[in-house]
């Protein structure tokens, strides 16, 4: 009998513990604080390291987790510079995080990313994110996807840019443009939260 109450307290506690790993690492919901992480990340758009928050603006913050050879990446190149001007333009700062760790010896290495940032005329940091921490803190699992915080720093959209990520230029929404223009108004956006559809970021194993 005690064995048994010994086996049934031990299976409790790795349920209860196991929970709550799970919560901590899940996505980050609408309603949720920007992750104040210190950690500084390699620029290689513009050079130097930075802290990603620090690339927040007067209305809020858009982080985007990107990469430089994912197809949906590639396929929505047009609508990520778009998605910069429009932000940057409306008072949102914009911050884009490469998460690819286990790729940094490959195509996501920072030599590449710097020549993938110049090619697509990047204005806006693109950062290094190594051993994949922001993914992680923010529950990022794929690219392109997307997180805009106001300028209380709560999150207030995340999913993807647009209805139509495997082709673009049929989309009929674009919801992160829409949920730029209610931050602006002060409003909350809706919807709040898409399905981000894309290439898994590669963590290491």
């Amino acid at each position: 009998m005690k064995n048994t109450l010994i086996t049934i307290a031990a299976v409790a506690i790795s349920f209860v513990s196991g929970a709550a790993y799970a919560q901590q690492s899940k996505s980050l919901q609408p309603g949720d604080q920007l992750p104040m992480s210190g950690t500084v990340l390699k620029d290689a758009s513009r050079g130097g390291d930075m802290p990603y928050f620090k690339a927040a603006d007067k209305n809020g913050l858009l982080v985007m987790f990107s990469c430089n050879t994912c197809p949906f990446v590639v396929k929505n190149e047009s609508t990520t510079r778009k998605t910069i001007e429009y932000a940057r333009n409306h008072g949102v700062g914009v911050v884009i995080i490469n998460s690819n760790e286990a790729k940094r010896d490959g195509d996501d290495a920072y030599d590449a990313m710097k020549q993938y940032a110049k090619g697509q005329g990047y204005t806006v940091p693109y950062l290094v994110d190594e051993n994949s921490v922001l993914a992680d803190l923010f529950g990022a699992n794929h690219t392109p996807e997307v997180f805009l915080f106001n300028n209380k720093n709560v999150l207030v959209y995340k999913g993807a840019m647009n209805d139509n990520p495997g082709n673009p230029e049929k989309a009929q929404v674009m919801y992160i443009s829409n949920a730029i223009d209610a931050v602006v108004a002060g409003k909350e956006p809706n919807p709040k939260s898409t399905k981000s559809i894309g290439c898994s970021i590669k963590r290491k194993a």
